[in-house]
């Protein structure tokens, strides 16, 4: 039963544990520790047939003004350590680690592969989710975290820890087949590289500088990061400034002025005015300029 999980809370408002900071209460809430909490909790809730959701930063997702039904599983099981296999380089890491703390980990060892994805509030579940991905240090291709996973343990439909290649997953742009079945993962491999410790240093700073200089501040503008989906060539944020929208605002919501791409939250801003405000994006972008705009964000709960 649920009440075998421990630290087992009711009714928490989620909004805290989102970079949003936007949703209502969970009817179930627990934060896991390590990789057996996340399973237990996750066995648990289909044993017993209550719907879950594993969050990690809470970035990439707009939970519902009125919370969710069921069981809310905040992964902080972030153990890791690194391993010399034979000239490879791997860094073993719980799916609660962040990806910002392993940047540094990594960084100190002058291991190159992760600070490509600076400044992106993700841990590594939550990276495999969606293929995390960041412009290239050239600035004219996408580097994925795809590209350096070796292998991972997920727990599987029928309970079972197992063992996954790569290629397992599928991995797309925003795309792995976690989106099409329900596995999650409890560890990964990354693979590294040797690289000049400053010049490692150098690539995170510029990453981080570059976007400072074109995405509104998380503390300053709580959002969930890009609300849609890329179009090559021609960019959403592009797109919604070229209608006008640029700095419209519905309640405490707000099309970012520094990008368009961001709808901010001012601060009590509402799930139900940021839907309102993607719709009124998406027709208005599509009866202008004929192109649909897809989100590429996960919407949770109930709204």
């Amino acid at each position: 039963m649920l009440n075998d999980i421990k630290n087992l809370k009711k009714s928490e408002i989620l909004a805290p544990y989102t970079t949003y900071k936007i949703g209502g209460p969970a009817d179930y809430f627990v934060a896991v520790q390590n990789q057996e909490e996340l399973v237990n909790a996750v066995i648990n809730a289909r044993k017993e047939g209550i719907s879950y959701f594993v969050l990690g930063t809470g970035a990439n997702v707009l939970i519902g003004d009125k919370g969710y039904r069921g069981l809310v599983i905040k992964n902080e099981s972030k153990k890791f350590y690194f391993k010399n296999n034979g000239g490879n380089h791997q860094l073993i890491v719980e799916s609660g680690a962040l990806i910002s703390d392993l940047i540094i980990q990594a960084e100190e060892r002058g291991l190159s592969g992760l600070e490509h994805f600076a400044g992106i509030p993700s841990t590594v579940g939550g990276a495999m989710w969606q293929n995390l991905h960041f412009l290239s240090p050239d600035r004219k291709s996408t580097k994925y975290i795809s590209e350096i996973v070796v292998s991972a343990k997920v727990l599987d439909e029928q309970n079972s820890l197992i063992s996954v290649e790569k290629d397992f997953f599928n991995f797309g742009y925003d795309q792995s087949i976690f989106h099409n079945r329900e596995i999650i993962a409890t560890e990964v491999i990354f693979l590294l590289v040797p690289k000049d410790k400053e010049e490692i240093i150098f690539q995170r700073k510029e990453n981080l500088k570059w976007r400072s200089e074109r995405h509104p501040s998380l503390e300053s503008y709580p959002s969930c990061g890009s609300v849609f989906k890329k179009i090559e060539g021609v960019g959403a944020g592009r797109l919604i400034e070229n209608v006008g929208l640029k700095g419209f605002r519905i309640g405490n919501v707000q099309v970012s002025d520094k990008h368009a791409n961001f709808i901010v939250n001012l601060g009590g801003g509402l799930a139900e005015d940021v839907l309102k405000l993607i719709k009124m994006i998406q027709e208005e972008v599509k009866n202008k300029t004929g192109y649909i705009l897809e989100t590429e964000i996960k919407m949770i709960g109930e709204f």
